[in-house]
């Protein structure tokens, strides 16, 4: 399984979360089958949301993340919870585009980069909350930042990587995000803008052997760190039968009607981890049964 960690400066004006996801980014694969690019952006993203719902106050909540953008990739969702399950699907499994001048696989012209990056947390309020804001680079790092900056007006560095094999297998994937917290001092930002100058790239990190607890050393060099959890975390699915039935029950009677009159049984896939569930003409009648009665 994955891990993750957060730590905090020894004088707290900085937090940091960092995570090996390599696990995590080669279950989607293994799952969706995706385009190199496509695993990059999605592995990205999945890993993200791992690191934001680090930063959440409660096990009890959950963030979602959402890219609408025009490139071909077209739109991706992923779901994280408090305990650190995540999830997520791609509209196009499968686009292949040249790679960038520096060799690279280029996500963000797979993404796009006229298109909307949407935060949804559920925090245990009466409606989630729900921030968005314009994509940047389609990169999806800094798109992360970004977000920080302007919905919630925390000071933040966000990094991402993918590295795929030859063979769509995913070789390398992690992240970390670093937060001013109130009353960092401004020697503490010059020093953390010190750090983050030559630092290589997380996949780099990993590729070199190193882990997670010296991604977080090196990117607070001079702060003594100290940690404040550690979690493993995992690509995980929650779908079940019973919530596959009520979104077929939400498409209402006269749809219901039509499957019934024309199909002995159906079909039903999940986006999330492609289980497939059955359901047979009985089904549906008990289902347009449920709902005249009301």
């Amino acid at each position: 399984m994955a891990k993750l960690v957060r730590a905090i400066s020894e004088m707290g004006g900085v937090v940091i979360a960092a995570l090996d996801s390599t696990d995590i980014v080669s279950e989607m694969e293994r799952i969706h089958k995706p385009s190199a690019v496509v695993s990059a952006a999605l592995g990205r993203l999945l890993t993200a949301s791992q690191l934001m719902g680090a930063m959440l106050k409660s096990r009890d909540d959950s963030v979602t993340l959402r890219i609408k953008a025009d490139g071909p990739i077209g739109n991706m969702t992923v779901g994280c919870d408090g305990v650190g399950n995540c999830k997520g699907f791609v509209q196009n499994n499968i686009v292949e585009i040249p790679l960038r001048a520096d060799g690279k696989l280029d996500v963000g012209s797979a993404v796009g980069k006229n298109g909307n990056l949407y935060v949804i947390k559920d925090i245990g309020m009466k409606e989630p909350y729900v921030g968005n804001i314009p994509l940047v680079s389609g990169e999806i790092a800094e798109d992360i930042t970004a977000y920080y900056a302007y919905s919630e007006q925390i000071p933040t560095v966000c990094g991402l990587g993918v590295l795929v094999n030859p063979d769509r297998t995913i070789k390398r994937a992690g992240g970390y995000l670093i937060q001013l917290l109130p009353g960092a001092t401004e020697e503490e930002i010059t020093m953390l803008e010190n750090n983050l100058k030559n630092v290589p790239s997380i996949t780099k990190f990993f590729e070199q052997g190193k882990d997670v607890y010296d991604v977080i050393n090196t990117l607070l060099e001079g702060f003594n760190p100290n940690v404040l959890d550690e979690d493993t975390v995992q690509y995980k699915c929650d779908c079940n039968k019973q919530r596959v039935e009520k979104a077929l029950i939400s498409i209402g009677v006269k749809d219901l009607q039509e499957i019934y009159d024309e199909e002995e049984q159906i079909e039903m896939g999940c986006q999330y981890c492609d289980k497939k569930y059955y359901f047979t003409r009985n089904d549906i009648g008990k289902m347009i049964k449920s709902l005249t009665k009301k």
